[in-house]
């Protein structure tokens, strides 16, 4: 018995955007990991991308979107304004701005002062790890069903977790993948 293929819920979300979205930023297939000396060229590990540029206000962000991950990288190495992260505290409701602070390395009072300069670009490090948590919100927004739902249950203790709150673990790459890992299985349907 086969299952039908799902939609990709990304299409939904880029539609919303009313922007342009390429269609390489739109692409559903899973990126194997592979060392860095077998990686094979390809962008189609742009899955989320779409959903995370849009959590950072993409009008704003971006003359014209990013159709590869290679351009994001461009994009994070230049380093992202400070209201793209502006742009996500002042979205969410449920996650404090302190628990996005330290989800993305910085303290609350960090944040604070960066809102009076919202242009000043981030260091890379720091634009970085705002792309990760906005790549992560957009995943669990899909999986499950929009984006009030993803941050309940980003500020929850995760059984799959091994009891951890998502948004915690978010503070280094390990603990992200955790997290990207958990939401894949979920959306596959495999609880633990």
């Amino acid at each position: 018995m086969t299952a039908a293929p799902a939609k990709p819920p990304l299409r939904r979300r880029a539609a919303a955007l009313s922007v342009a979205v390429p269609a390489a930023v739109l692409v559903q297939e899973p990126v194997p990991r592979w060392s860095g000396a077998q990686a094979p060229a390809t962008d189609a590990g742009a899955a989320v991308s779409a959903g995370a540029i849009e959590f950072m206000g993409a009008r704003r962000l971006f003359k014209q979107l990013p159709t590869s991950r290679a351009e994001i990288h461009g994009a994070l190495v230049k380093g992202l304004p400070y209201s793209a992260l502006v742009h996500i505290v002042d979205q969410l409701s449920a996650l404090s701005a302190d628990e996005i602070a330290d989800a993305v390395g910085i303290s609350g009072r960090t944040l604070r002062r960066q809102k009076e300069q919202p242009d000043k670009p981030m260091p890379a490090d720091l634009a970085s790890k705002t792309w990760l948590f906005a790549e992560t919100l957009a995943q669990a927004s899909d999986v499950f069903g929009g984006r009030e739902a993803a941050e309940r249950w980003m500020a929850k203790p995760a059984m799959g977790l091994d009891g951890a709150r998502p948004i915690d673990l978010l503070r280094t790459l390990q603990g992200a993948e955790l997290v990207t890992e958990f939401l894949g299985r979920l959306a596959h349907g495999v609880y633990n």
